[in-house]
């Protein structure tokens, strides 16, 4: 095993032979099996619609089965906080007031070496309870006189590579480097706090790469003697295939499954890819794309209704804003969260996510208005709910259309998450929202998908072209120095105005990111 990113001052304790131990030996048992998978996803027809699958009907038809369910601490999840693992976030997190803190190493997290180990070390103190930090004449550290946010680490999807841990020269999945790093290091002093070590999975696309996710898990338990069932997982149904198998899913983690997420921006991104190729499945502006719009609102109840069905929680989708100084304009954005967060329990989630301390209190109130002193409502099966596949692939009911003002967004948010993306910053506030890098990938799909299928502006005799949208990029370049304008005019071009839509931003700007690191 080889290591090759720059060394921290604390990297030693991280870097154990107990825990690369523990990576190197998932590596060796996993890393044929993911690429297959992965494999398996570039193989699929793009000309395929999705449906729901014959050869596990069976599954789905059977009754009498259910998941293991919340693990201790993981009851109450009527609000969740998410962001990047750096040392202040992490603080402020779990004294948020949320119930729980998904801990992202995914798509708020930008994976440099120094992001990916220093947030081991945050999270190993946060565990600890000793974490604190002196920035800025201030100190911040846990407080004493309230429930800490119970944690909940989402480490990096499938597709994603770490290269700077190469076993033989092959580098090693960053989900296997972020899963066994931090499972070696507080599994069992979370065990002996009365909690469990707790995950979320990101990109599923298939149960068979839920499979595979739960033979990691038991061979992990394994290793190090806790018992099996330990380990509890949310997945995120953030990709238009596994809403088609979330049943499956669930039956292939069902010993470890906590639940199910909506990870709506993820789902939109994957809704372009997986149909971008078809003129009858083009999407408006982003801004159009709301959680009511009928085939997003097929998605979530049959969300709730499988997970309730199974014993499962249902967490509902992202709330982005950032608060404004502006009272007027915080008013009108907080009032449409509330909406949200109402429409949400109103349907049967148990919980729902922001992305800034701010909105906890308005997502817990929301919760807490439905289901009172009640930790779920679980109970709620929703069996009015009958969702046709044709229902999951209603996109051409969506009342909205494609303007100049979406267009020139998507070009701002691309260009600006990127940028700051390069520079190790994985969550990023754009107009008011907090951007990750699942909405950089709307931005560039979308315009991927204009282009394409050169979709008529609205309120112009024009339609989209590759040559409007390269001069929205050039005017949008100037606020930028050369060397970083270049680097984003080339990543701009080879990830939105290629022939055939690439699959991660993330992937392609991963390369570029480690050479400017070695430069640095």
């Amino acid at each position: 095993m080889q290591l090759l990113g720059s060394v921290g001052e604390r990297d030693h304790e991280m870097l154990t032979d107990g825990a690369l131990g523990m990576v190197r030996m998932l590596h060796h048992k996993f890393d044929d099996t993911r690429r297959a998978l992965l494999a398996a996803r570039a193989s699929r027809d793009p000309g395929t619609v999705p449906d729901f699958l014959v050869e596990t009907a069976s599954i789905r038809e059977d009754e009498t089965w259910r998941v293991a369910g919340a693990g201790p601490g993981l009851e109450d999840r009527r609000v969740e906080i998410t962001g990047p693992v750096d040392r202040k976030m992490t603080i402020n997190a779990m004294n948020s007031g949320a119930c729980c803190w998904l801990a992202d190493f995914e798509d708020a997290t930008s994976p440099t070496w120094r992001n990916i180990i220093d947030g081991q070390v945050n999270l190993h103190d946060a565990v600890s309870r000793v974490i604190s930090l002196e920035q800025a004449g201030r100190t911040y550290r846990l407080a004493e006189d309230r429930r800490l946010a119970t944690i909940i680490v989402r480490p990096r999807g499938l597709h994603l590579d770490e290269r700077n841990v190469r076993i033989k020269g092959m580098p090693v999945a960053g989900a296997l480097v972020d899963f066994g790093i931090f499972l070696h290091h507080n599994a069992k002093r979370l065990v002996a706090q009365g909690l469990g070590p707790y995950f979320y999975l990101p990109k599923l696309e298939s149960h068979l790469e839920a499979r595979w996710w739960d033979e990691v898990f038991t061979s992990a338990e394994r290793w190090l003697g806790l018992d099996h069932g330990t380990i509890r997982a949310t997945v995120l149904i953030e990709t238009l295939p596994a809403a088609f198998e979330m049943e499956e899913i669930l039956y292939e983690l069902r010993d470890h499954a906590a639940g199910l997420n909506a990870g709506r921006w993820d789902y939109i991104f994957s809704t372009i890819k997986t149909l971008g190729d078809n003129p009858s499945y083009v999407l408006p502006d982003r801004s159009a794309i709301t959680m009511t719009v009928p085939h997003m609102r097929a998605y979530t109840e049959l969300l709730v209704r499988t997970c309730h069905k199974r014993g499962a929680h249902a967490i509902g989708g992202m709330a982005a804003l950032i608060p404004s100084r502006d009272p007027a304009e915080n008013e009108r954005a907080f009032a449409a969260v509330r909406a949200d967060k109402d429409r949400e329990a109103a349907d049967g989630f148990d919980g729902s996510w922001v992305a800034h301390p701010g909105l906890v209190a308005t997502c817990d109130d929301a919760f807490s208005t439905v289901l009172g002193e009640r930790p779920n409502q679980l109970d709620r099966l929703r069996d009015d709910v009958d969702v046709t596949a044709e229902d999951l692939l209603a996109i051409g009911k969506i009342s909205g259309a494609v303007t100049e003002q979406g267009i020139r967004t998507n070009v701002t948010v691309m260009l600006g998450y990127t940028s700051a993306w390069l520079d190790g910053r994985g969550a990023v506030g754009i107009n008011g929202l907090m951007e990750d890098a699942a909405t950089a990938e709307i931005s560039r799909s979308q315009l991927w998908q204009w282009i394409r299928h050169a979709v008529p502006i609205a309120d112009t005799t024009s339609v989209v072209t590759r040559e409007l949208v390269e001069s929205l990029l050039q005017t949008e370049l100037e606020q930028y120095d050369a060397p970083r304008a270049r680097v984003l005019y080339d990543l701009f071009v080879r990830t939105t105005l290629a022939d055939e839509l690439p699959d991660f931003l993330t992937s392609i700007a991963y390369r570029e990111q480690l050479l400017e690191e070695a430069v640095r």
